[in-house]
């Protein structure tokens, strides 16, 4: 799953699409309509549509870049940002700068622990085999 801000973006290319898509379609499936006492034009490499064709393809257009704008402003009032002020931003990174630190110096802390355990296995290891080599040693060679 995507970030909302991520969403945002693919939210805001699709909306550009849809927008170049409506244009496009418009562009090339209209009937030309003449202005006064003019003569009604024409262009062969415009398809023009039925009109109840044309209309019902207009509203549906609409219709979608309404739902996508709908999703937009959904993702932009669930941004962590939106609807609080700066200082409360500011007073939350602080919050969270301090929680990260505290973070830090636990896991320094860990480490060392770590570091003085992992001697200490080291100093019992080499404790064992000081015994081994002693015994062996004093009981005389294996036969």
């Amino acid at each position: 799953m995507t970030d909302r801000l991520t969403q945002l973006q693919n939210a805001i290319d699709q909306l550009a699409v849809q927008f170049y898509s409506a244009m496009h379609y418009l562009d090339t499936h209209h009937d030309f309509v003449p202005l006064e006492y003019e003569a009604k034009v024409s262009d062969p490499q415009v398809t023009v549509d039925d009109a109840a064709v044309f209309e019902a393809t207009k509203l549906e257009l609409a219709r979608d870049i309404m739902i996508k704008t709908r999703q937009i402003d959904l993702l932009i009032a669930s941004l962590p940002g939106a609807g609080v002020s700066e200082q409360d931003q500011l007073a939350r990174v602080r919050k969270l700068e301090q929680q990260l630190s505290d973070a830090e110096k636990e896991r320094q802390l860990w480490l060392a622990r770590r570091k003085e355990l992992l001697q200490k296995c080291d100093s019992v290891i080499v404790q064992l085999a000081q015994r081994k080599t002693e015994i062996e040693t004093a009981s005389g060679p294996a036969l």
